[in-house]
């Protein structure tokens, strides 16, 4: 049987130390997967991630632990931004790596867009730029 995504995306990202003391109230790994799943959906900042969060509990609860609730805008806020940004980006590598295999050798159809109007030229802010990949068989965004 084929091991959960869920269970892939929390191995992945365990190596990641955790910067708070011993009594931290909630799990980094539910701290994780709720802010990139919020990213994901669209989510600009600490406040929206609490948001998201907040409306997804039930299905956030399905897999996980979340012994204190969906966590604060507060306490993402201060978990992520303690964190050491060189180890992020490898755990990251290593999640897509085994949704990669996952696939095996599967079509992905992949897409691409610029947001209109999103370039701030006052801020000299480029345009936003999406991209999105489709996994048919596997039904996998």
């Amino acid at each position: 049987m084929e091991e959960p995504a869920s269970a892939r995306l929390f191995d992945s990202f365990a190596h990641v130390s955790d910067p708070r003391r011993a009594n931290a109230r909630h799990r980094l790994c539910d701290i994780f997967v709720i802010a990139l799943c919020a990213v994901i959906s669209g989510a600009e900042g600490w406040e929206d991630m609490e948001e998201y969060g907040q409306a997804q509990a039930e299905w956030f609860q399905q897999f996980l632990a979340l012994p204190h609730g969906i966590p604060s805008h507060d306490t993402f806020r201060r978990v992520l931004s303690r964190l050491k940004p060189d180890e992020l980006p490898q755990c990251f590598v290593n999640w897509t790596e085994t949704l990669r295999e996952s696939l095996a050798g599967e079509v992905v159809a992949i897409d691409g867009k610029t947001l209109r109007r999103s370039f701030d030229r006052a801020a000299s802010q480029g345009a936003s730029h999406m991209v999105s990949a489709w996994a048919n068989a596997s039904r996998l965004v």
